[in-house]
């Protein structure tokens, strides 16, 4: 784990190793301050020698300005290498995720990777900048402090080892009791998180519905839930604070009664017992903040493994040694494939496809709810990989390939339809980079969409909304489907993706389809009749098995489930939005 967080520290390793150096030299001011003042008392005030206070005094606020400007330097180099590093972190996360596949990501919710991104990234950053400033300066400080209150006085000096002692014991009871509720915390963070992702992304639905109250009753009990953890774990480290007063004022109680003692019988003097005094005070601050340290190391740990987590995550989907990069054609085929979402789980989703679909043919794809319709399409642009058998498109098995390269000929517009904030042709050009707007117009036009762009008043320069919240239903449909043209691919699915959209337009689309691009394999998945009866072939799923795969005359003649389908829309009055012939 150590290993995988240093990789992200990059090019602040600089900044990383000159915090230490400079809170090192800070330290070696601090520590010889007393020293300097304890010369003053006894060789300047007691022996009325005010050039020695004088000269003494100089070299004091010498001193004193070196200190400030070192601790300058390490807390500007601290800042920068932790605030870097927690940069580093998040986009190796990010780029990480991003090679994922669909069942890399079903490992992690949506919720969980925001929570790494954000509040686990940044504990590791506070956990970093304190390691390199804190865990450098408070051991140094200890150690340097404890030797010099034996240089001025042994016996004395043992004081301190007791306290020591004392408050070490305190803080490993501390860490052994905290540690297991702050990892408690951080998993409940992903609840928390999840309620508000799930409210704000359906709030239309939540409104509709009145259930404020019932998503606000969740969000509180998640929340009441992290606070009770939290406070447990919080009320076990502030415990801290005063355990480390009563060992401060422990301290100079003992030095106060025995250092009296010593100056009576002359083997101690003042000024030595002044700065004993200063030395104590930085002994028992350093063990503070090496508590603090350990602390943070304890909050951050779960934070570190949850981060490690993605980081260290290889997609399921990786290519081969040496990649095919061109698709010869869009025909597809299905060598008896099964799937199942879960390897070795003996549930699968399709069973023994065995079907196969000629380059530039339009295949209508049906059946019933959960049949395995998206399924079958996730493996032609291999968003999936197959339990059995292979995938083949353009005559290569689909593992063959170069993802990107496959990808970028495998259009598919899916299900659930997403545009992203940005303007209409911003959107349009995640299909192709650098097409023309003269080229993204065209495609809006096959896809029906220019119909109601020409009517917005920035036309193509129209901002769209986070998830396209200012457009309706179905003219993001048709928006998607323009993007996935630009690309202009040799197969191109269509995953129920136009459901929103009145039968008049969806039929002007697939009769553009048929005009413009023929030479492109084209798999409509609809459950409108409408939609797939003018296809080539209608591929009828049935509990993740193929049914029957023929022309639309031949499967109302021959399949039983594909005519029930037909004559229950027909009896129900046929699509609603659909015109009178």
């Amino acid at each position: 784990m150590i290993k995988t967080l240093m990789a992200q520290i990059g090019r602040y390793r600089r900044d990383s190793l000159l915090t230490p150096l400079f809170t090192a030299l800070e330290v070696v001011m601090e520590i010889l301050i007393p020293y300097v003042t304890a010369s003053i008392i006894d060789k300047g005030i007691q022996a009325k020698d005010l050039s020695s206070v004088y000269r003494y005094g100089a070299l004091m606020l010498a001193l004193a300005f070196l200190s400030l400007l070192f601790g300058v330097l390490a807390g500007k180099h601290a800042a920068a290498a932790s605030s870097g590093f927690a940069c580093n972190l998040r986009d190796a996360m990010y780029a990480n995720i991003q090679t994922f596949s669909f069942s890399n990501i079903d490992k992690f919710s949506t919720a969980g990777l925001v929570t790494r991104m954000t509040t686990d990234v940044t504990n590791l950053q506070n956990a970093y900048q304190m390691l390199l400033r804190v865990a450098v300066r408070a051991p140094l400080m200890l150690v340097c402090s404890m030797m010099m209150c034996f240089a001025i006085h042994a016996r004395l000096s043992l004081t301190f080892l007791a306290a020591i002692a004392f408050l070490a014991c305190v803080l490993v009871y501390m860490l052994r009791t905290a540690m297991p509720l702050f990892t408690q915390v951080f998993a409940r963070y992903d609840d928390l998180n999840a309620s508000v992702q799930e409210n704000v992304s359906g709030i239309r639905v939540v409104k509709a519905f009145v259930r404020e109250e019932h998503e606000d009753e969740k969000f509180t009990r998640a929340a009441d839930t992290l606070s009770r953890l939290f406070t447990r774990a919080e009320s076990i480290v502030v415990a801290n604070s005063p355990v480390m007063m009563i060992a401060v004022y422990g301290c100079i109680l003992s030095l106060s009664w025995f250092g009296a003692h010593y100056i009576v019988g002359g083997t101690l003097t003042t000024g030595n017992l002044t700065s004993l005094f200063s030395y104590v005070m930085q002994m028992l601050m350093s063990l503070m903040m090496l508590s603090f340290v350990f602390v943070m190391i304890t909050m951050s740990s779960a934070s570190a493994r949850r981060i490690c987590e993605v980081l260290t995550e290889r997609p399921d989907l990786t290519d081969p040694a040496e990649p095919e990069t061109v698709v010869a054609d869009g025909s597809i085929d299905f060598d008896h494939v099964s799937f199942s979402y879960r390897s070795g789980s003996g549930e699968d989703t399709l069973h023994d496809i065995d079907l196969h679909i000629r380059s530039g043919e339009t295949v209508g794809v049906i059946g019933g709810t959960g049949c395995g319709k998206s399924s079958f399409v996730s493996l032609i642009s291999r968003l999936y990989d197959v339990t059995d058998g292979a995938v083949r498109v353009g005559g290569r098995d689909v593992r063959a390939y170069d993802t990107e390269a496959l990808r970028s000929q495998v259009a598919v517009v899916l299900q659930k339809n997403v545009l992203f904030s940005g303007t209409i042709l911003e959107n349009l050009r995640w299909g192709n980079a650098d097409a023309t707007e003269a080229e993204c117009a065209e495609a809006c036009r096959l896809a029906c969409a220019d119909e109601f762009i020409e009517k917005l008043p920035d036309g193509y320069q129209t901002h769209i909304e986070q998830g396209g919240a200012n457009v309706s239903g179905g003219q993001k449909q048709r928006l998607c489907i323009a993007r996935a043209l630009l690309k202009k691919p040799k197969v191109l699915i269509l995953d129920d993706s136009t459901s929103a959209v009145d039968t008049a337009t969806d039929a002007k689309i697939r009769r553009a389809f048929a005009e413009h691009i023929p030479g492109t394999t084209k798999l409509i998945i609809s459950q409108r009749i409408s939609s797939v009866q003018d296809a080539d072939r209608v591929l009828v799923l049935d509990d993740g098995r193929v049914s029957a795969f023929d022309t639309h005359e031949n499967l109302l003649q021959t399949n039983a489930i594909y005519r029930e389908i037909v004559q229950a829309q027909q009896q129900s009055g046929g699509d609603f939005d659909r015109p009178n012939d």
